[in-house]
Protein backbone atom coordinates (compact mmCIF):
# COMPACT_ATOMS: atom_id res chain seq x y z
CA UNK A 1 0.00 0.00 0.00
CA UNK A 2 1.26 3.33 -0.50
CA UNK A 3 2.28 6.30 2.31
CA UNK A 4 0.77 9.26 0.64
CA UNK A 5 -2.68 9.07 0.78
CA UNK A 6 -2.71 12.54 2.64
CA UNK A 7 -1.20 13.36 -0.59
CA UNK A 8 -3.61 11.75 -2.87
CA UNK A 9 -6.63 12.78 -0.33
CA UNK A 10 -6.02 16.92 -0.55
CA UNK A 11 -5.06 16.23 -4.46
CA UNK A 12 -8.59 14.43 -5.29
CA UNK A 13 -10.33 17.26 -2.93
CA UNK A 14 -8.70 19.61 -5.12
CA UNK A 15 -10.49 17.56 -8.38
CA UNK A 16 -7.18 15.85 -9.33
CA UNK A 17 -8.70 13.20 -11.18
CA UNK A 18 -5.12 11.70 -12.01
CA UNK A 19 -4.60 11.12 -8.27
CA UNK A 20 -8.24 9.90 -8.42
CA UNK A 21 -7.38 6.94 -10.77
CA UNK A 22 -3.93 6.35 -8.40
CA UNK A 23 -6.29 5.88 -5.82
CA UNK A 24 -8.56 3.56 -7.34
CA UNK A 25 -5.77 1.52 -8.99
CA UNK A 26 -4.38 1.21 -5.10
CA UNK A 27 -7.43 0.52 -3.34
CA UNK A 28 -9.40 -1.19 -6.41
CA UNK A 29 -8.35 -5.17 -6.55
CA UNK A 30 -8.51 -5.10 -1.98
CA UNK A 31 -11.61 -3.23 -1.62
CA UNK A 32 -12.83 -5.95 -4.20
CA UNK A 33 -12.17 -8.86 -2.04
CA UNK A 34 -14.02 -7.23 0.85
CA UNK A 35 -17.31 -6.65 -1.27
CA UNK A 36 -16.78 -9.93 -2.98
CA UNK A 37 -16.59 -11.84 0.62
CA UNK A 38 -19.91 -10.06 1.64
CA UNK A 39 -21.72 -9.78 -1.91
CA UNK A 40 -20.93 -13.32 -2.90
CA UNK A 41 -21.13 -12.05 -6.33
CA UNK A 42 -18.97 -11.09 -8.35
CA UNK A 43 -20.70 -8.48 -10.86
CA UNK A 44 -22.00 -7.07 -7.52
CA UNK A 45 -19.09 -7.10 -5.85
CA UNK A 46 -17.61 -4.90 -8.94
CA UNK A 47 -20.93 -2.38 -8.81
CA UNK A 48 -20.09 -2.16 -4.94
CA UNK A 49 -16.14 -0.91 -5.46
CA UNK A 50 -17.71 1.06 -8.34
CA UNK A 51 -20.34 3.09 -6.26
CA UNK A 52 -17.72 3.43 -3.53
CA UNK A 53 -15.28 5.45 -5.84
CA UNK A 54 -18.05 7.26 -7.66
CA UNK A 55 -19.05 8.69 -4.18
CA UNK A 56 -15.74 9.36 -3.02
CA UNK A 57 -15.23 11.87 -5.71
CA UNK A 58 -18.88 13.33 -5.77
CA UNK A 59 -18.55 14.07 -2.36
CA UNK A 60 -14.73 14.81 -2.71
CA UNK A 61 -15.35 18.12 -1.00
CA UNK A 62 -16.04 16.36 2.13
CA UNK A 63 -12.35 14.51 2.10
CA UNK A 64 -10.73 17.05 4.23
CA UNK A 65 -13.12 15.88 7.19
CA UNK A 66 -11.72 12.05 6.62
CA UNK A 67 -8.80 11.42 8.92
CA UNK A 68 -7.83 7.68 7.72
CA UNK A 69 -8.99 7.93 4.03
CA UNK A 70 -8.29 3.86 3.78
CA UNK A 71 -10.45 2.80 6.81
CA UNK A 72 -12.92 5.01 4.85
CA UNK A 73 -12.74 2.83 1.92
CA UNK A 74 -12.68 -0.01 3.95
CA UNK A 75 -15.78 0.97 5.67
CA UNK A 76 -17.71 2.37 2.32
CA UNK A 77 -16.96 -1.00 1.10
CA UNK A 78 -18.95 -2.86 4.06
CA UNK A 79 -21.47 -0.23 4.33
CA UNK A 80 -22.29 -0.10 0.81
CA UNK A 81 -22.26 -3.79 0.02
CA UNK A 82 -24.46 -4.38 3.30
CA UNK A 83 -27.12 -1.82 1.44
CA UNK A 84 -26.93 -3.69 -1.85
CA UNK A 85 -27.56 -6.82 0.77
CA UNK A 86 -30.56 -5.63 2.28
CA UNK A 87 -31.57 -3.97 -1.30
CA UNK A 88 -31.66 -7.74 -2.81
CA UNK A 89 -32.43 -9.30 0.33
CA UNK A 90 -34.52 -12.15 -2.00
CA UNK A 91 -31.16 -13.25 -2.76
CA UNK A 92 -29.35 -16.07 -0.30
CA UNK A 93 -26.99 -14.59 1.81
CA UNK A 94 -24.12 -16.09 2.65
CA UNK A 95 -21.85 -16.28 5.52
CA UNK A 96 -17.77 -15.27 5.64
CA UNK A 97 -17.11 -19.07 6.03
CA UNK A 98 -18.74 -19.93 2.49
CA UNK A 99 -17.42 -17.30 0.97
CA UNK A 100 -15.81 -17.48 -2.37
CA UNK A 101 -12.60 -15.26 -1.94
CA UNK A 102 -10.22 -14.83 -4.92
CA UNK A 103 -6.52 -16.32 -4.81
CA UNK A 104 -4.45 -14.75 -2.22
CA UNK A 105 -1.34 -13.06 -3.85
CA UNK A 106 1.52 -11.69 -1.86
CA UNK A 107 2.77 -8.63 -3.86
CA UNK A 108 6.69 -9.26 -5.58
CA UNK A 109 7.74 -5.59 -5.36
CA UNK A 110 7.34 -6.00 -1.71
CA UNK A 111 8.80 -9.20 -0.73
CA UNK A 112 12.51 -10.24 -1.26
CA UNK A 113 12.05 -13.54 -1.28
CA UNK A 114 12.19 -16.49 -4.32
CA UNK A 115 9.25 -17.06 -6.55
CA UNK A 116 9.43 -20.31 -5.43
CA UNK A 117 9.37 -19.56 -2.04
CA UNK A 118 6.08 -17.13 -2.84
CA UNK A 119 4.70 -20.15 -4.33
CA UNK A 120 5.09 -22.35 -1.26
CA UNK A 121 3.62 -18.91 0.87
CA UNK A 122 0.61 -18.01 -1.45
CA UNK A 123 -0.35 -22.34 -1.31
CA UNK A 124 -0.02 -22.00 2.25
CA UNK A 125 -2.32 -18.80 2.73
CA UNK A 126 -4.80 -19.83 -0.28
CA UNK A 127 -5.61 -23.06 1.95
CA UNK A 128 -6.89 -21.25 4.63
CA UNK A 129 -10.28 -21.11 5.38
CA UNK A 130 -12.02 -18.09 3.83
CA UNK A 131 -12.34 -15.67 7.01
CA UNK A 132 -9.38 -16.49 8.00
CA UNK A 133 -7.65 -15.53 4.57
CA UNK A 134 -9.57 -12.41 4.36
CA UNK A 135 -8.52 -11.05 8.08
CA UNK A 136 -4.84 -12.61 7.76
CA UNK A 137 -4.90 -10.13 3.81
CA UNK A 138 -6.70 -7.20 5.74
CA UNK A 139 -4.05 -6.93 8.79
CA UNK A 140 -0.71 -8.18 7.17
CA UNK A 141 -1.11 -6.60 3.41
CA UNK A 142 -3.25 -3.93 3.90
CA UNK A 143 -2.22 -3.07 7.39
CA UNK A 144 -5.52 -2.12 9.29
CA UNK A 145 -5.79 -2.97 12.80
CA UNK A 146 -7.42 -5.61 14.56
CA UNK A 147 -10.19 -2.97 15.66
CA UNK A 148 -10.60 -2.11 11.95
CA UNK A 149 -10.95 -5.63 10.56
CA UNK A 150 -13.67 -6.14 13.83
CA UNK A 151 -15.63 -3.20 12.73
CA UNK A 152 -15.30 -4.06 9.06
CA UNK A 153 -16.29 -7.62 9.30
CA UNK A 154 -18.93 -6.78 12.14
CA UNK A 155 -17.08 -9.97 14.52
CA UNK A 156 -14.74 -9.62 17.68
CA UNK A 157 -11.41 -7.95 17.51
CA UNK A 158 -10.68 -11.97 19.61
CA UNK A 159 -11.68 -13.65 16.77
CA UNK A 160 -9.98 -11.72 14.66
CA UNK A 161 -6.50 -12.71 16.73
CA UNK A 162 -7.48 -16.09 16.91
CA UNK A 163 -7.76 -15.77 12.82
CA UNK A 164 -4.57 -14.10 12.50
CA UNK A 165 -2.81 -16.71 14.89
CA UNK A 166 -4.08 -19.28 12.96
CA UNK A 167 -3.11 -17.90 9.71
CA UNK A 168 0.95 -17.30 11.29
CA UNK A 169 0.69 -21.19 12.77
CA UNK A 170 0.23 -22.31 9.06
CA UNK A 171 2.43 -20.38 7.55
CA UNK A 172 5.13 -21.16 10.11
CA UNK A 173 4.81 -24.78 9.70
CA UNK A 174 5.72 -24.08 6.11
CA UNK A 175 8.53 -21.31 6.92
CA UNK A 176 9.52 -24.82 9.20
CA UNK A 177 9.54 -26.69 5.82
CA UNK A 178 11.52 -24.20 3.93
CA UNK A 179 14.28 -23.84 6.24
CA UNK A 180 14.62 -27.92 6.26
CA UNK A 181 14.65 -27.99 2.52
CA UNK A 182 15.30 -24.37 1.21
CA UNK A 183 14.12 -23.26 -2.31
CA UNK A 184 16.66 -22.52 -5.18
CA UNK A 185 16.80 -19.09 -5.28
CA UNK A 186 16.61 -17.37 -8.61
CA UNK A 187 18.80 -15.11 -9.66
CA UNK A 188 18.39 -12.23 -12.68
Amino acid sequence: MRDDIPELQNRIYNGDTKAFKELYDCYCAPLLQVALAIARHREMAEEIVADVFIAVWRHRKDLREITNLKWYLYAATRNIALNHLRKYAHHKTWHLDEASLPEYEINPEAQLISNEMMQHINVAINALPPQCRLIFKLVKEDGLKYREVADLLNISIKTVENQVGIALKKLASVRAFLLVSPPTINHQ
